[in-house]
């Protein structure tokens, strides 16, 4: 009796890690993005709980996509206002976007952690700028756990600081991502 439970539990443990790789997509709605301007006389800080993201595992691509108005935080309120209406500009640039390919081969194995360097185009205040930006992807339980952190350039998207308030605001930002996907289970049952 033992042996039958045991075959069955392996039997499933197989079928649940050939179901992860047959599903090639994986998805969140709800990553995490912070960013930090370390200024002379002034530390900001906002974030946003509502970073979407998509890996497809089989070609080795990607696209993150973040609504700019759910950035939060921010010192004060006019703080964030001046944010979205006079340097991101949220009305006319309400989406910033990173979309591109893992250049290394990822290792998809369970419990498996690696550096991998992603290399893409990232779209923020309507200027695009090729990236190459390295993560930590973990692959556990079926889920696919990113972590990042990088610097973006206000100067590289044309973001302009006005000098009045030029030691309040740095020109490198600090950007922090973390998101956990999971296996598009739509697209499987759409298969079916």
């Amino acid at each position: 009796m033992q042996a039958c439970r045991l075959v069955f539990f392996v039997f499933i443990f197989f079928a649940a890690s050939l179901h992860a790789q047959e599903n090639q997509v994986f998805l969140t709605e709800k990553g995490r993005i912070d960013f930090i301007s370390d200024a002379p006389l002034e530390l900001i800080k906002a974030g946003s709980g509502e970073l979407k993201a998509a890996i497809d595992l089989k070609n080795k691509t990607f696209i993150f996509v973040l609504d700019n108005a759910s950035f939060e935080g921010f010192n004060s309120q006019l703080q964030q206002e001046h944010f979205h209406e006079n340097y991101i500009e949220t009305k006319k640039y309400p989406k910033t976007i990173f979309k591109g390919k893992i250049i290394e081969e990822p290792q998809w194995k369970n419990g498996s952690t690696q550096i991998v360097r992603t290399k893409g185009i990232l779209d923020l205040h309507g200027i695009q700028k090729e990236r190459i930006i390295s993560a930590e992807i973990s692959y556990r339980e079926e889920n696919i756990y990113i972590k990042s952190d990088f610097s973006i350039f206000l100067e590289d998207h044309q973001i302009r600081i006005p000098k009045v308030v030029s030691r309040k605001i740095a020109p490198e930002i600090k950007v922090k991502v973390e998101a956990t996907l999971t296996p598009n289970i739509t697209s499987e049952k759409q298969k079916n």
